[in-house]
């Protein structure tokens, strides 16, 4: 979907539902307009249809540079500071025919990029369906939107671990049985190549599930920082797993790729299984969370067998939370620590990273500004080699 047609499309799209909302023959409007949280809403008067309008743009500067260092080679680059709109997304969501069919898209107009695209059955809480293309819900790390993060960007664990956009179909739902017996779930079909692939490069799928366990009673939400004052704390635990045979070792934004030290081109030539552990918590004005990844790839051309696993703690409190009543800016001081083995074999070859960041946020995550340091540490000691280096980000989040 090129912009000038998605531009187009929502230009004729929001006069186009507001007439259907007034009424054919009602001379006074019936339609609803507000403003929240997911930006410009309108609403038909019978409650059967919906249309929320929003976006965010991100403005970033960083020095040396903003990219996670890779390999030994990357952190003796040529330095380049630099400040860049590092994301402007246009999001369209809401519901038709009835409250519970919602549909959803999501476009990146800094790369002229379709994100998602899914409609989703939700009329009970216990069973929902989803087709489509999203962010898999498989660590809560990159399901969590960019622009509700606790920390600047996601961690050096994310690059090899996440399975990001997919397309396929999902069953998920909420089982409250009250008390401890509260889980959430998910499980998905996916064709396992990437974001806007239009074909599978073998006759395998992607398989992944999730489960989730409240175990205070109550689920965290997807949504970084304790902004509201907890005075009963919300914990979560969870278990998620993924099997998949491609050509591909690694997904991103850009969709299928490969791994440091591995080669593409062939379908089907990588078993992949995966799982994770994951826990969450927030408790008054503190924030936990913590994901520990371990990951086969099975190269079925070679007959060679690798292992990596990575883990991360992070953590955050605000600074001043007697501020929530009062409405004005919120301070909070965040700190995460991540450690990256890409070869269980060679256990001294290793990635670390240690990042500090400082969050003032205007009117929560919709307005805020971030600034944040970290230090690399990168280990090869199969081969005597061994580098490390700072960096240095300040960024301007702004929703609408």
């Amino acid at each position: 979907m090129s912009l000038k047609f998605l531009m187009a499309y929502i230009a004729l799209l929001v006069p186009v539902m507001t007439h259907a909302f007034q009424g054919a023959n009602d001379p006074v409007p019936q339609s609803k307009y507000s403003y929240g949280s997911r930006g410009f809403q309108f609403s038909s008067a019978d409650g059967k249809y919906q249309l929320n309008l929003g976006g965010r743009l991100q403005f970033r500067f960083a020095s040396p540079s903003d990219q996670d260092p890779i390999t030994y080679d990357d952190f003796f680059e040529q330095k380049q500071n630099l400040f860049k709109i590092n994301r402007a997304r246009l999001k369209v969501g809401g519901h038709a025919h009835q409250p519970w069919l919602k549909y959803y898209f999501e476009y990146e107009l800094g790369v002229s990029r379709l994100l998602d695209f899914r409609v989703m059955v939700e009329k009970w809480p216990w069973l929902n369906f989803k087709i489509g293309q999203w962010k898999s819900e498989y660590s809560r790390e990159r399901v969590i939107s960019s622009g509700n993060q606790q920390m600047m960007e996601r961690s050096i664990i994310n690059r090899p671990f996440t399975l990001d956009r997919q397309q396929g179909a999902s069953i998920y739902g909420r089982l409250d049985g009250g008390g401890l017996a509260d889980f959430n779930y998910h499980l998905m079909v996916l064709t396992g190549t990437g974001i806007g692939a239009r074909n599978n490069d073998d006759q395998k799928l992607m398989y992944s599930g999730r489960l989730q366990w409240n175990i205070l009673g109550d689920g965290v939400s997807m949504s970084g920082s304790a902004l509201n004052r907890f005075e009963k704390p919300v914990a979560s635990l969870a278990w998620a797993g993924t099997t998949n045979t491609s050509q591909y070792t690694r997904y991103s934004s850009q969709g299928g790729g490969q791994l440091v030290g591995f080669e593409g081109n062939v379908p089907g030539r990588y078993n992949i299984d995966q799982f994770l552990l994951e826990s969450t918590l927030k408790y008054k004005n503190f924030s936990w969370h913590s994901e520990f990844h371990q990951k086969s790839i099975m190269d079925n051309q070679l007959n060679q067998l690798t292992k990596l696993n990575g883990w991360f703690v992070q953590g955050g409190l605000l600074l001043n939370p007697q501020s929530i009543e009062k409405e004005a800016p919120l301070l909070e001081l965040a700190s995460r620590y991540a450690i990256y083995q890409p070869n269980q074999q060679l256990q001294m070859n290793s990635e670390e990273e240690i990042s500090l960041a400082v969050n003032c946020f205007f009117n929560g995550h919709q307005n805020k500004l971030t600034a944040d340091i970290t230090h690399f540490e990168f280990e090869e000691k199969s081969v005597n080699r061994e580098a490390s280096g700072w960096r240095f980000r300040i960024q301007y989040d702004f929703s609408f």
